[in-house]
């Protein structure tokens, strides 16, 4: 009881636009191939993880989790959780992880998230006595149609009110492309291997002020240049006790803190303010503590208000690109800034935190140390 939780790998597939190379590939494989990685890094026989859990939002539903564990060949009696909470669910699912190497109740625990648009099912609903069959769009996040607003809105609604420029979010967006595009060999390495398929995010390019001058916005200051492109992709942790670090000898970082909070439904991408606040008091740390930030970057404008709100170094902060390079395959993305995350610390020691934001109000945000 009391232990300290530590991830000892992490591992990613590349990320690819809605319908590009990782269209044909179902979230299973995706998670299969992302896992299995992680667990040759860490070292860890399939026999001895205890849980896996899965965050997917997209569906086909069931649970996910239980078939991936199948797939990769672990044991019958790892039973497997699959974990809805939207963009927060990755991160979330990471959380769980702990609490159950805390809690004393699991020694390995495989975490991580799934999803693929490209693949995302189809719903058939019934108006008006007449039936529609169309994809799966947005879910209502709070029981109040005039409460509940579209996410573009809400993000020109933020950029309304830190007055944020059009301009200044397709800076922030075209820094983003081109942090990714210098980090290429780095972000690699944190790549699971795919047959055929390049170790590359394809949607990050060499994105300019003229191109982002000739994209039509779609709400206000909002455009497709500054919003995270819909994705597939996957990505995994190894979150282990004490006692099997010490058994590998292994690399490690500690998940120092974590914690989700709830915030104001109407402006959704505020919600990893207070979630960051709080989760730096947990651990007595200040913002100057923390040597890299990975923070979830639905939108260039929801980004930089977190940057406002938070008076947060933008040097500091997605040094190898975020989610406006890569896309928002959105159940995994969670774990995939736990997955950069852990991929910086391992070479600059020292504290780190992953925050990301979810449909509805919701913060996550993660600590990690590299002791």
């Amino acid at each position: 009881m009391g232990t300290e939780a530590y991830i000892v790998a992490g591992a990613r597939t590349p990320v690819a636009p809605r319908n590009g190379f990782l269209k044909d590939v179902d979230i299973y494989t995706l998670g299969e191939l992302a896992a299995s990685c992680c667990l040759a890094q860490a070292g860890i026989e399939s026999d001895k993880v205890d849980e896996i859990i899965v965050g997917n939002v997209l569906g086909p539903g069931g649970n996910p989790g239980r078939v991936i564990s199948l797939k990769l060949g672990l044991s019958e009696s790892t039973p497997g959780i699959t974990i809805d909470r939207q963009c927060s669910s990755g991160l979330d699912a990471i959380l769980l992880a702990k609490s159950l190497i805390t809690s004393g109740l699991a020694e390995v625990v495989l975490v991580g998230g799934v999803e693929s648009y490209s693949q995302r099912p189809r719903v058939y609903l019934q108006r008006n006595g007449e039936y529609e069959d169309r994809p799966i769009e947005q879910a209502p996040f709070t029981p109040w149609s005039d409460r509940d607003p579209d996410m573009i809105k809400a993000a020109n609604d933020l950029a309304k009110k830190y007055s944020l420029t059009k301009e200044c979010q397709d800076l922030w967006a075209i820094d983003s492309h081109g942090k990714a595009r210098a980090s290429k060999d780095r972000l690699q390495e944190e790549m699971s291997k795919l047959s055929d398929i390049p170790r590359i995010d394809q949607f990050t390019r060499n994105l300019t002020m003229k191109a982002c001058q000739k994209i039509a916005p779609i709400c206000g200051t909002i455009t497709p240049a500054n919003t995270s492109v819909a994705a597939d992709g996957a990505a995994f942790v190894v979150v282990v006790s004490e006692k099997i670090v010490n058994e590998l000898n292994a690399s490690k970082v500690r998940i120092a803190s974590g914690l989700t909070v709830g915030s104001d439904p109407m402006i959704p991408g505020l919600a990893t303010i207070p979630a960051i606040r709080e989760v730096l008091k947990m651990e007595g740390l200040n913002r100057d503590s923390i040597l890299v930030y990975e923070i979830m970057e639905a939108f260039s404008a929801q980004v930089l208000a977190c940057l406002k709100g938070l008076d947060l170094d933008p040097a500091k902060v997605n040094i190898g690109g975020g989610s406006l390079a890569r896309g928002h395959p959105i159940g995994a993305s969670g774990t995939i800034l736990a997955v950069r995350l852990f991929h910086e610390l391992m070479d600059s020691g020292g504290f780190g935190l992953a925050s990301i934001p979810s449909a509805g109000g919701i913060g996550t945000a993660l600590v990690l140390e590299r002791e």
